[in-house]
């Protein structure tokens, strides 16, 4: 597959009006995040530009809108807050060397080919994350929409809303709640016109500009107008581990952030996305982005959505939205800087109402118990302990639970017969030669499913502990199609255990790979050649003839 970009001009008109309709949303979003990030409101509309047009240029999803995200946003406020204080001088530029990283990162992921895998990741634990990034996006948001400074993480949001609650800035939350309440409720008949983030955003700024008294509520201020200037990488030894951990976090969910907008894409659409070449085309504008001081960014779910809605139908539509919003930038700063922090708090908040997976959280009650804990422990560790943790901790315990059930079913799929008395996979010509077989001696035949494994091996040895008074033991294996080392162990102890009791073995090793692992492992080598068959219909023939 290569990776050079593929452009079409065949519907530049829905290609242009799409782009400019996902600038209108984005911008108002580009600021608030860069301003959630602590880096400040710039930086979110350098990233926007850097990672829409070339996530779009090089991407593999062609209606596909990316720029910073919640998700992306919160991980990035944590990254820039901790290397400022390892390295007040230098922290900045760390940061920004940690998204050019992650970036290269993402496309080394494109390169091994891994964005398929996003598909394996299960959706309790993709709900309980994204679910925990929301409620950390609207707790972060308490505080400034109380007239205070934000809190840097939840727990210190939350430990100190006490006290923000107790000298509360009236006319602050006043214009907050003017802010929330037209993100929540613009109809829709206005807001598929005007996208209520930047309604709130115009009317919020014109509050403050016409009806409120000077510095009364905190404004953004200065913001830097024009090209964004070059940051060079910076590493510092020492924290080079520490670094590459945090571009591992970035890449790894800018990967998940992305590949789950482009499924979203294609079901609207009806077409489907490159999920390698998407990886690389992040990767490229994250590698951008990181090099002009812009937050690193993803595919994003609401700009992709409206962008086809307004008629965006290739990979033009965000590289427009981004040539729009760079625009923008050039002459932005005079204007930006009356826009009030809260007002942009009110757009985050609904921002994480949208994050949180409301639709699992309605059928928590109808859903597995397993899963609605896995979500809940993903969603409580995202909030309260580390990102890249709960989605580990997820995928360990949902590994986990589907080892234990595939093995329960492959222990199902195991049957005993005693003397031919039982059905089963036994045919009629074959239960008739077995119960022959049984009239001189016991006969116990162990016939395995399709599957086994290393959940099942341990179950193996003791389900035949349990049988008792046989004088034979047939192992049939014929039916196996893939066998794992434990599980041949298994089946070596099993023959070698009876044996030592003086009792007869005899083993039906079938065909194919399976044969063929057992030959090469010598879990045969305490049998000998004329107690090793082929199939089932040829040892019980040749035993009761």
């Amino acid at each position: 597959m290569s990776f050079l970009p593929q452009l079409k001009l065949t519907n530049l008109r829905g290609d242009i009006f799409g782009g400019l309709t996902a600038a209108v949303v984005a911008l108002p979003l580009a600021l608030a995040f860069g301003v959630s990030s602590g880096i400040g409101p710039i930086a979110g509309l350098y990233g926007a530009i850097c990672v829409g047009f070339f996530a779009a240029l090089f991407g593999g999803t062609a209606t596909q809108v990316s720029g910073p995200t919640g998700p992306m946003t919160v991980v990035m406020a944590a990254i820039f807050a901790h290397y400022m204080q390892l390295d007040p001088v230098n922290g900045t530029a760390i940061a920004f060397t940690v998204v050019i990283m992650a970036g290269a990162l993402q496309i080394l992921f494109a390169v091994l080919k891994i964005g398929k895998y996003i598909n394996y990741v299960p959706q309790p634990i993709i709900s309980g994350f994204m679910s925990g990034i929301g409620f950390i996006i609207i707790i972060l948001q308490l505080a400034p929409l109380l007239g205070h400074q934000a809190e840097s993480d939840t727990l210190s949001s939350l430990m100190n809303l006490p006290e923000a609650l107790s000298a509360v800035n009236w006319l602050t939350l006043l214009l907050g709640c003017l802010s929330l309440g037209i993100v929540f409720f613009t109809p829709r008949s206005i807001s598929k016109y005007i996208p209520s983030p930047l309604l709130a955003l115009v009317l919020g700024t014109m509050v403050v500009l016409l009806f409120m008294p000077e510095n009364s509520v905190s404004i953004l201020g200065d913001i830097p107008s024009g090209l964004p200037t070059l940051h060079l990488p910076t590493i510092e030894l020492v924290l080079l581990p520490d670094m590459l951990k945090s571009a591992l976090i970035l890449a790894i969910l800018g990967t998940i952030d992305s590949l789950l907008t482009s499924l979203v894409a294609d079901n609207i659409t009806r077409t489907t996305h490159h999920s390698d070449k998407e990886l690389f085309g992040q990767g490229i504008g994250n590698m951008v982005s990181g090099f002009f001081g812009g937050l690193p960014g993803a595919g994003a779910t609401m700009r992709t959505m409206i962008n086809v809605r307004a008629g965006g139908k290739t990979q033009l539509s965000g590289m427009f939205h981004a040539l729009i919003l760079l625009a923008v930038a050039l002459g932005l700063g005079g204007i930006a800087s009356y826009i009030p922090h809260v007002v942009l708090s009110g757009i985050l908040i609904k921002v994480g109402a949208d994050i949180i997976d409301w639709q699992y959280l309605k059928r928590v009650h109808r859903s597995s118990r397993a899963g609605v804990v896995i979500m809940f422990s993903v969603l409580f560790m995202t909030v309260f302990v580390d990102l890249i943790l709960a989605v580990a901790v997820g995928l360990v315990a949902a590994s986990l639970l589907f080892v234990k059930r595939q093995s329960d079913l492959q222990f199902a799929s195991i049957s005993l017969f005693r003397n031919g008395t039982e059905a089963g996979v036994l045919d009629d010509q074959e239960r008739k030669a077995l119960g022959l077989l049984a009239k001189n001696r016991e006969v116990l035949l162990f016939h395995f499913g399709s599957a086994i494994s290393f959940g099942v091996a341990k179950s193996l040895t003791n389900k035949l502990a349990q049988q008792k008074n046989y004088q034979l033991l047939i192992l049939d294996l014929s039916d196996i199609q893939a066998i794992d080392y434990s599980a041949s162990k298994a089946i070596e102890e099993m023959i070698v255990s009876t044996q030592a009791m003086g009792i007869e073995v005899l083993v039906i090793d079938g065909y194919g790979q399976v044969k063929a692992n057992l030959k090469r492992e010598n879990i045969l080598a305490s049998l000998a050649a004329d107690a090793i068959f082929e199939n089932r219909k040829l040892l019980l023939t040749n035993l009761s003839g």
